[in-house]
């Protein structure tokens, strides 16, 4: 999961290096925190944050096909 976040997040910055992401497992749940140059952040928010909605839907199908939860929490 975290390599899916990985190569949508740095398919949308412009500063593409900046991009940090984590992964916290549990037994359950995953959840995975992405970190972005701050110029940056308007672009994985999106407008109305339908390009976050749209990063966790599609993490939501990927986690639901190994039967686990995984949540996106964008740092600023």
């Amino acid at each position: 999961m975290k390599e899916l976040i990985t190569y949508i997040a740095k398919a949308l910055v412009d500063k593409p290096e900046e991009v940090n992401v984590t992964e916290i497992e549990g037994e359950q749940t995953s959840v995975i925190e992405l970190k972005v140059a701050k110029e940056d952040l308007g672009k994985v928010i999106g407008k109305q944050g339908r390009t976050a909605r749209a990063m966790r839907t599609i993490l939501s199908a990927a986690s639901t096909k190994i039967r686990k939860r995984s949540v996106l929490e964008i740092i600023e």
